[in-house]
Formats: C-alpha cells, sequence, structure tokens
C-alpha cells in the first residue's frame, strides 16, 4: 500500500477501555492514525477497514533471536517476529536475548521491540547459552552495560534451581542487587526479574525493581509490598502451564524442586486474582521464543480471564495499559498507525482476538 493511500477505518474504534472511549472511525494518513476527516480525502485513494479495532496487541515477556538451545540466525528471528505479528502482536517487549536484533527496528513490516538487553544470571544457575553468568561483585557492572544496549530494561535471574539445595532459591546477595538497580535506574533503565519461587521477591521489591516476571511465588506476606509499590508483574501463564511437565522430567534427581514446581502451577490462577484484586499491575506476555512458539498473546489474554481478571482488564492488559507502561502509544491523534481490527467485540469475548480480521502496522495493511 503506497503512502499516498488513505485507510478509513469504521465500526468500533476502542481507545481505551470506557464506554466513552468507543468512536466510529479513524483514519489514517501518511502511515499515522488522525480522528478527523482528511481534506480531499473524497479524491484520494480511501481503502475501507471494518470491524472492531484495538491498539495492536503488546506481548510484554517474549524473546526475539532465541529458542531452546540458545541465539538463532536472523532468518529464525525473522519468523518470530513475523508469527507475532501475524497474531496481533505489534509491540514486543523482549525479555532478555543474547541476539542483536536492531536489524529488525529497519522493517517498516515487523513489530517494534523494547529489549531488555541478554538475560544476566548467576554462574551456571540458568539455562545455558541464554545468559552473561557472573558472580555478586560484578552484577553492577552487567547490568549498566545492559541498560545501555537496552530500550530502557535490564532483566535480571532472580531466582532458579540450586543443585546442592536441590529446589529452587535466590541467585543474588541483597547487597547486590540494591547496588545494581540503583545503577540501573541511574542510567535511566528500569529492571525486571525472572522469579518462580518465593524466597528472592522481598529483597528484590525492597531493592527498588520495577516489575517481576512469571511471580509464581507470590504470597499473602509479598502481594502488600508489590501494590504498595506498584511493582507490576507478567504471569506468562502459558508457560506456567508447563510445570508439570518439567517437574515429571525433574523427579529423579531433584524431587523438592519437582514438588515445589508443581505447587507453583496448582495455585497459578489464585496467585494472579489475588494481585489484580490487590492493585498489582498485570501485563500481558507468553515467554515465547525458549521453549514456546511465538504467536500465543491471544491464549494469554484468554488465560488472564480464567484466572479471574475481568476480560476488559484483561485486554487493557495487551493494548491501552500495556503501551502505557512501555511508553508506546495507543490510537491517540497522531499516533503511529499500529491496530488490529476484529470481526466481534473483543470486550465480549477476548477469544477474538486468536482471529484478526486486519491488521494494520505503520498505517499498512499487512495482514
Amino acid at each position: 500500500m503506497s503512502d499516498d493511500v488513505v485507510l478509513h477505518v469504521k465500526g468500533r474504534v476502542l481507545l481505551g477501555a470506557d464506554d466513552g472511549q468507543v468512536r466510529d472511525e479513524l483514519w489514517v494518513v501518511g502511515g499515522r492514525i488522525t480522528h478527523e476527516r482528511p481534506t480531499g480525502a473524497a479524491g484520494r485513494d480511501v481503502r475501507t477497514v471494518e470491524g472492531w479495532a484495538l491498539p495492536g496487541l503488546v506481548d510484554a515477556h517474549c524473546h526475539v533471536g532465541l529458542d531452546a538451545h540458545g541465539p538463532v540466525p536472523d532468518d529464525v528471528s525473522e519468523k518470530q517476529a513475523l508469527t507475532d505479528r501475524d497474531a496481533g502482536a505489534l509491540l514486543l517487549r523482549d525479555a532478555g536475548s543474547p541476539s542483536d536484533t536492531r536489524w529488525i527496528d529497519d522493517r517498516a513490516d515487523l513489530p517494534r521491540i523494547v529489549r531488555a538487553g541478554r538475560h544476566i544470571a548467576r554462574t551456571r544457575r540458568y539455562i545455558r547459552n541464554y545468559a552473561w553468568e557472573v558472580e555478586p561483585e560484578d552484577l553492577t557492572a552487567h547490568v549498566a552495560r545492559e541498560a545501555r544496549r537496552g530500550d530502557g530494561w535490564v532483566k535480571l535471574v532472580g531466582d532458579w534451581i540450586d543443585r546442592d539445595a536441590g529446589d529452587l532459591t535466590a541467585c543474588w546477595p541483597r547487597g547486590a542487587v540494591e547496588a545494581a538497580i540503583a545503577e540501573a535506574h541511574r542510567l535511566g533503565a528500569r529492571v525486571t526479574a525472572h522469579c518462580f519461587a518465593e524466597d528472592s521477591l522481598r529483597d528484590l521489591v525492597e531493592a527498588g525493581i520495577d516489575c517481576v516476571e512469571h511471580a509464581t511465588g507470590l504470597t499473602e506476606d509479598t502481594i502488600p509490598l508489590f501494590a504498595e509499590r506498584s511493582v507490576a508483574i507478567v504471569p506468562t501463564l502459558v508457560n506456567i502451564a508447563t510445570f508439570p511437565r518439567l517437574a515429571e522430567g525433574g523427579e529423579a534427581k531433584f524431587p523438592r524442586w519437582s514438588a515445589h514446581m508443581r505447587r507453583l502451577h496448582a495455585r497459578r490462577y489464585d496467585t494472579v486474582r489475588a494481585a489484580h484484586d490487590a492493585g498489582i499491575p498485570v501485563y500481558v506476555g507468553t515467554d515465547a521464543g525458549g521453549s514456546l512458539p511465538h504467536g500465543l498473546v491471544a491464549a494469554e489474554v484468554a488465560e488472564l480471564v480464567t484466572a479471574g481478571i475481568p476480560p476488559v482488564q484483561a485486554l487493557s492488559a495487551t493494548t491501552w495499559g500495556a503501551r502505557r507502561w512501555l511508553g508506546r502509544p495507543g490510537l491517540e491523534e497522531g499516533a503511529p498507525a499500529d491496530l488490529v481490527v476484529y470481526e466481534t467485540d473483543p470486550r465480549a469475548d477476548v477469544r477474538v482476538l486468536a482471529a484478526p480480521r486486519r491488521i494494520v502496522l505503520g498505517g499498512r495493511v499487512v495482514g
């Protein structure tokens, strides 16, 4: 579609979560949104898209450039990004990747990516070939490097299996994470951490962390702390669904860890619902790119609803609210025209997200 084409999106345009933020149409001129009929539109090539329009969906935890074994070639990264795009995920927070995917920024047909640099893990305490593996005395220096390499985020591995203990344990001493998070904030970056278990959460939050990934270890003791400090969580429930299989595979060697993983899985919905009810910000993320395929954003929204989050708020966790959190615009005047159009109202049934009618990226219909 050439730049002189005007796109007319009509039906119901959902600018926000409230009924008062619904409009009947918007226009796309030069790749940007306007809510005013453009001058001279009658004499131009106007193409119409009809349906229920949302801002491009957000997958706030995925990994472009990574698979189960480590970094992947650019052609595989491209396929991952295209799969997310075709699912309607037009804004991705890449929560750790060893691959350089900056070339994607030059591709108008691929999703926008907010990068967190490469994972930073304790030595021999994470998946091989994924992370920088360092000791506590080197944590701050690596956080500073990844803060400069990323797009305003840094990713720590907060806990992982400790083979000596036979279970999940915290990876970092309190003083190390305090210094590292302070340095990230000084450099203008926010910090998030992979955390499955309970033990690391209080230290990370009190050290000033901005977000926790997975957060299956939240309890009635730590939920109020997260809420008080507005620390966000990205539950990745489609990933947590794999815990029973992981537990089965580790049963013989690490029975304590296996039992722990099963308990975290069993209460996953209760944990997410309690976090939401307490006022903790919850956002959609799939953890795609490790062992999971890309393109699962609709399934994750449906999982949040299954957990007890109201549908409109689950939608916000992948649209209006998620974009605000990441500092990216939605469907406001002058914003880049990144949007997805559906056959029916996604507020009535979030499962419609799995079947986009049209995908518009940078003002161009790409799917």
